[in-house]
């Protein structure tokens, strides 16, 4: 496989984890740069090891990982994002408030969006793929797409301070639905 193949499933396997990234650095109440590069770390680590778990599973999960991988990325993203919207309504008193900086928040996240990394790892046991450089360049690119989608959050976030949670909460609802609907529809 081309290294501009390996760049291509790199950028789309990172676009979950960019809109995340987003929605974090919305919702970061006191930004400073290594809470973006933490954030870029968990999804970046999480986009690199899941090829590699794929790979080592092979051939005779494949149909398995396809048939529930969309479900488990629902589950977690509605999950996440209806505690959010949640919280969002509950006076600043009551709230819990969601932190994207929570490490448990951040595994649960990173999980969620590289699920298909997993199932691209099985490919890659099927087409002789060297793994460890790909999983690297995959690694890379998403914390790199990451550590911009955190500052892009964080300019927007200046626009809409006051409804942050509930805004970052529809968006992980919507990706949740989102990727659903594609592997069962599309």
């Amino acid at each position: 496989m081309s290294i501009i193949s390996i760049l291509a499933i790199a950028i789309g396997l990172a676009m979950d984890a960019f809109a995340v990234s987003i929605t974090s650095g919305i919702l970061i109440k006191e930004f400073k740069n290594r809470h973006a590069f933490k954030i870029s770390a968990f999804f970046g680590v999480a986009q690199g090891v899941m090829p590699l778990i794929g790979y080592a599973l092979g051939y005779s999960f494949k149909s398995y990982i396809e048939n529930i991988d969309h479900w488990i990325a629902f589950v977690m993203l509605v999950f996440i994002g209806g505690k959010m919207i949640i919280e969002s309504r509950k006076s600043d008193d009551e709230k819990e408030n969601f932190n994207p900086l929570n490490n448990k928040v951040l595994i649960s996240l990173a999980i969620a969006t590289s699920i298909d990394a997993l199932v691209v790892g099985v490919g890659f046991a099927f087409l002789q793929v060297s793994v460890i450089p790909s999983c690297t360049i995959i690694a890379v690119v998403t914390f790199l797409i990451c550590f911009l989608g955190v500052f892009i959050g964080r300019k927007s976030g200046d626009l809409f301070k006051s409804k942050a949670e509930l805004i970052g909460g529809v968006i992980l609802v919507i990706m949740g639905i989102k990727i659903l609907i594609e592997h069962l529809f599309f």
